[in-house]
């Protein structure tokens, strides 16, 4: 039977980043033990539906979950374990703020079972986290960052590029400190005006297209030579490194996400389902089932691998897929096939929106 991944949501910051359009809510108290305990009522009600699962990984995200108390990460984690075996090598993975940090806390979340620390620094100088609304300092970042290194043995930190007035020498800057800490992995995202964010609702404009395609592709020829190869549009890492739960949802792997907005995908005897907290199974078609697998396997450097893609949805890659528009795109340098996969060239990753359209039409 294929291994299960686990999301948990924490919807609470401390703050709303005025770049975000994730679902998180602000609130000056929340009774977690009671929300552990509704989180521990789903994870039965799926081993319920998932009894002879095992467990691949397992993720806190949010919001900032890095705001969970850790004998409450703790809690989660023994009652899975008790529910599913857990894998060998199973990923457990929490999102943290450095504004969360206190005392001992990352030492207190490696002992409560956390294995994994993604640490959400978004900028490595002084003016663009003012810009970007963090709460914390570079001094608290640097700090952290050094903290998580020092606790964990697998560590990733968040970095977002194209800012406005960002140049690329300020930010091969940062990406130098960055790699300086001996990071095992980092997930670099291009900053986006979204409609509702309170920088749409200011007027900040995005970078030039252009501009940010090029500082893309610096970036990924940078994080090569520097032993942080692309693995995924926005990740990059060792292939020992890769984040083994993010890759579930770029494969089509099964999962289940707990908490409010959380969402996952099963395959239950034979068809497919797109699940929305709580307790929501919308059956999908193999061809909507198939239209994601594109989308996500897109994102892969690897691609996508048209076996897995059958073995998923029963329908064959070169009859699903729109034949003249890739080879169009081949033979456009966009696209790379043999007849094992499809992925995306240096420049397709630029335009994989488009090329994803073009492939499902």
């Amino acid at each position: 039977m294929e291994p299960l991944s686990i999301y948990f949501h924490w919807p609470y910051c401390k703050s709303k980043c005025p770049y975000c359009d994730f679902f998180s809510k602000v609130a000056k108290s929340v009774n977690q033990a009671e929300m552990i305990e509704s989180y521990i009522n789903e994870l039965d009600y799926y081993h319920e539906l998932l009894p002879k699962k095992t467990i691949r990984s397992i993720f806190f995200g949010g919001g900032t979950p890095s705001l969970i108390e850790p004998q409450h990460i703790e809690k989660l984690i023994v009652h899975a374990s008790k529910l599913w075996r857990f894998e060998d090598g199973v990923e457990i993975s929490l999102e943290a703020n450095p504004n969360s940090n206190h005392e001992n806390m990352f030492k207190d979340l490696k002992n409560a079972g956390i294995n994994r620390l993604s640490l959400g620094v978004q900028a490595l100088n002084r003016d663009d986290l003012k810009l970007l609304g963090r709460t914390h300092n570079l001094n608290d970042a640097l700090a952290c960052i050094e903290d998580v290194v020092q606790t964990f043995d697998n560590h990733s930190i968040d970095l977002i590029y194209a800012r406005p007035n960002q140049n690329m020498d300020q930010w091969l800057k940062e990406l130098e400190q960055a790699v300086s800490f001996g990071l095992k992995h980092l997930s670099l995202y291009q900053l986006t005006i979204e409609e509702g964010t309170l920088f749409e609702k200011r007027g900040v404009k995005a970078m030039a297209e252009d501009k940010a395609a090029e500082m893309y592709l610096q970036t990924v020829y940078f994080l090569a030579t520097h032993g942080y190869p692309r693995y995924e549009v926005s990740n990059f890492a060792p292939a020992q490194y890769e984040s083994k739960h993010n890759k579930c949802y770029w494969q089509g792997d099964d999962y289940i996400g707990i908490g409010e907005s959380a969402h996952g995908r099963l395959k239950l005897k034979n068809k497919h389902y797109a699940l929305v907290y709580p307790h929501i199974k919308e059956e999908l078609t193999p061809n909507e089932r198939a239209e994601e697998l594109i989308i996500m396997g897109l994102r892969l450097q690897k691609g996508i691998d048209k076996t897995h893609f059958k073995d998923i949805t029963g329908l064959d890659f070169n009859e699903f897929i729109n034949r003249p528009k890739l080879e169009q795109m081949v033979a456009g340098n966009l696209l790379q096939e043999s007849n094992e996969t499809l992925c995306a060239t240096n420049q397709g990753f630029l335009l994989l929106d488009k090329i994803i359209l073009e492939l499902c039409s």
